[in-house]
């Protein structure tokens, strides 16, 4: 089959490679859909991986997708032939004392496709345990399929950030996780709700989804708050200073949920005004099992995934894609691969 290979830093090459085959009774194959291009995609190509720069031991990248199940697979699974499904790519242990406490995101033991060494799904085919694969509704298509796993990381984050009726918030980075973010913060109830990016189009974008107020800065919330600050400041850039903007945003008293990766592994704080704000800090990982309300969010419209979705790319562009994201040019948002 075809796949993109991550060989080195900045280097993807489609390849010929094998295809998977099931090596336990409950391993189904996927005829991929679709993949979306995300930000810890972008820290493998450009740093190696997400720890920092890294060696790169070649892998097939992709962790956000949908697809439909290969006959024998849907016959196993009891899925009729053309069924779509999204995967969640996160394989915990089930075993560990974190699994136990249903922190199955935080599993030390976690196999995660497309982050090396397993391969994920920009290819034709790939194999996954069947307690991964989520039936999808016909409202929902393949594109959004895959980004129901990005629904589902800002769906964790939010949990997290458990924001309270009518209270101001920031969403720092309007990138995809930002703008369901600002979309959730909506239907939770908040108040003052102020999307924080640079690139203009995407606060254009949040200010359609649901934000009251656009900043190119972290520096202007204070004028959008009179000085005072927001209550609640969800973090979702990849930058190495998303930590320090975040603090700034927050009133005293405030909280911070941090779920970007940031560049390089590193976050820049100064101490002091973090402290004397006496700030409540909570980091994000990943998403523990939250795919059913993903896919009840997505089917009820309650959050748009379409828009995100701005560029769409063959398999044999992947490297286009990626190089095009980085760049973040023609107002892309999220890649979506379509093998």
């Amino acid at each position: 089959m075809r796949a993109a290979v991550l060989q080195d830093i900045r280097d993807i090459r489609v390849l010929d490679i094998p295809e998977p085959r099931p090596l336990a009774e409950d391993e189904l194959i996927v005829r991929v859909k679709a993949v979306g291009v995300c930000g810890s995609d972008l820290h493998s190509y450009l740093e190696g991986g997400t720890t920092g720069p890294t060696r790169v031991r070649p892998f097939v990248l992709g962790h956000e997708f949908s697809g439909v199940l290969t006959p024998d697979s849907a016959r196993k699974a009891g899925f009729s032939a053309d069924a779509l499904v999204a995967v969640d790519p996160s394989i915990p242990c089930g075993r560990c004392e974190w699994c136990h406490r249903g922190h199955t995101n935080l599993c030390p033991n976690v196999k995660f496709l497309g982050y090396a060494p397993h391969n994920g799904a920009m290819a034709e085919f790939v194999c996954v345990p069947r307690s991964a694969v989520h039936l999808v509704p016909d409202s929902i298509d393949p594109a959004g399929a895959a980004m129901l796993e990005t629904l589902g990381v800002a769906i964790h984050a939010m949990d997290l950030a458990r924001p309270r009726l009518l209270e101001s918030v920031a969403v720092l980075g309007c990138g995809p996780v930002g703008l369901l973010l600002v979309q959730l913060a909506r239907l939770a109830g908040s108040g003052k709700i102020i999307a924080i990016d640079p690139v203009e189009q995407r606060t254009a974008l949040a200010c359609d989804l649901g934000a009251d107020v656009a900043c190119r800065s972290y520096a202007e919330v204070g004028d959008a708050t009179e000085g005072r600050g927001v209550d609640l400041v969800i973090e979702a850039t990849d930058s190495s200073h998303g930590f320090e903007h975040a603090a700034r945003c927050a009133r005293i008293g405030g909280r911070v949920v941090l779920v970007g990766i940031p560049e390089n592994n590193q976050y820049i704080l100064s101490g002091a005004e973090s402290r004397r704000k006496g700030l409540s800090i909570k980091f994000s990982r990943r998403m523990p099992e939250v795919y059913p309300r993903a896919i009840a969010l997505a089917q009820g419209g309650q959050v748009k995934l379409a828009p995100l979705a701005t560029h769409r790319f063959s398999l044999d562009q992947t490297p286009a894609a990626f190089e095009q994201q980085v760049a973040r040019r023609d107002g892309i948002i999220k890649a979506i691969i379509c093998p």
